[in-house]
């Protein structure tokens, strides 16, 4: 072997060179984003407010004005010198970067640095992170790749799982049966919480605007992959679009042929529990009163009008009452009953009150029937 290097001096450079690279930066792909410490995404601030991979940091080595600045140079100057302003631009905020956010990292930290395709942008960063002597990836393909695995995984990941649809009325408290079935360690996809909207035409958040469509395929994404799939997976039943966001073909696909539970509950529970999701609304009657113009041709302007009027009295419990009665009701039991075929034979659950007790034993009595409820399983002809 050592006669053929030394006959060969070139090439043993050169396979030196290699090796030296490498120890800077190594190229990861989608699959392994979780060997890694930290996610760093090097886009602009615009790009990753857009989408990004979920848990990562935005740490821009260039920024909206500046892609911008070098953009126009390389279309009205040349290319060369949008590449020296871009370089002094890039250089200055990764020793900006540096300073501020990465210089108490330890020794033993393995950050991951992606940009748009791959190249230029995340390869700088990178470069510099593996010089110092982090054990640096770069990300293969960078976020293009990245949205190609999530488009193509959203395919083929909702069909690994056995779905729990929890459905009830309005006011049942399924949101919340969610979160106390997770405190108690069970898996749970929450599309609402995902799409920040309470999936109704009084659903938006208040000052929680809904991510972009792509973001919030990236968190359903990220979620699936971290799902075991020997163990049931509780969603809430959910109709094709949650606010404005489509929630993924496969994944409603999937939630519609699956077993479904029922949670039931008298109406002052109901109008209870309605009140406490919907208490911003009750400080701003306003605010309301916009969202239930929002109605009219599906109710009528007097009943339209009627309902603005007790919102206006702050007749909260009546309103609440007449909401559940005409409106979500009946909206809720066409889409159920139209969408979830194996409803009929569901397993019925009552919420005997709206108490932090009473949902944590719900979600015991929940979980103590899923080993029944896989039993009965039966397929959809």
């Amino acid at each position: 072997m050592a006669e053929a290097t030394d006959q060969h001096p070139e090439k043993a450079r050169a396979s030196k060179a290699r090796t030296s690279k490498a120890s800077f930066a190594s190229v990861a792909t989608v699959a392994q984003l979780d060997q890694f410490d930290e996610i760093i995404d090097v886009r602009t601030e615009d790009e990753f407010a857009e989408d990004h991979i979920p848990g990562a940091v935005n740490y821009p080595v260039l920024n909206n004005a500046e892609r911008a600045e070098v953009g126009t140079i390389y279309k009205q100057v040349s290319s060369f010198d949008a590449k020296k302003i871009g370089a002094a631009m890039v250089s200055a905020n990764i020793a900006r970067h540096l300073r501020e956010q990465l210089l108490a990292r330890p020794r033993e930290w393995r950050p991951l640095v992606y940009c748009w395709r791959g190249g230029g942008r995340s390869g700088a960063l990178a470069h510099v992170l593996g010089r110092i002597g982090w054990h640096t990836g770069q990300l293969e393909g960078g976020y293009k790749n990245y949205r190609r695995a999530v488009i193509d995984e959203l395919q083929t990941l909702p069909s690994r799982f056995e779905w729990r649809v929890v459905c009830g009325m309005t006011g049942t408290g399924k949101s919340l049966l969610l979160r106390a079935l997770r405190d108690q360690g069970a898996q749970v996809l929450d599309l609402e919480e995902l799409a920040a909207h309470r999936g109704s035409v009084l659903g938006n958040l208040p000052d929680a605007p809904q991510p972009a469509q792509k973001m919030f395929e990236s968190l359903v994404w990220h979620a699936l992959r971290h799902f075991d799939p020997a163990r049931p997976v509780f969603v809430e039943s959910e109709s094709k679009k949650i606010g404005k966001l489509r929630v993924p073909e496969k994944l409603i696909e999937a939630m519609w042929q699956s077993d479904c539970l029922v949670i039931e509950a008298d109406m002052a529970v109901r109008v209870t529990l309605l009140k406490d999701e919907y208490a911003h609304f009750l400080g701003d009657a306003a605010l309301l009163n916009t969202q239930l113009d929002c109605l009219r041709q599906l109710h009528g302007g007097t009943v339209i009008n009627d309902w603005q009027a007790l919102a206006r009295n702050q007749d909260w419990d009546r309103l609440t009452a007449e909401l559940l009665v005409r409106h979500y009701d009946p909206a809720y039991t066409r889409a159920i009953n139209s969408h979830y075929p194996r409803l009929p034979q569901a397993t019925r659950f009552a919420l005997s009150a709206h108490t932090t007790t009473a949902m944590q034993q719900l979600a015991s009595a929940v979980l103590a029937e899923t080993p029944a409820i896989a039993a009965r399983q039966q397929p959809v002809t």
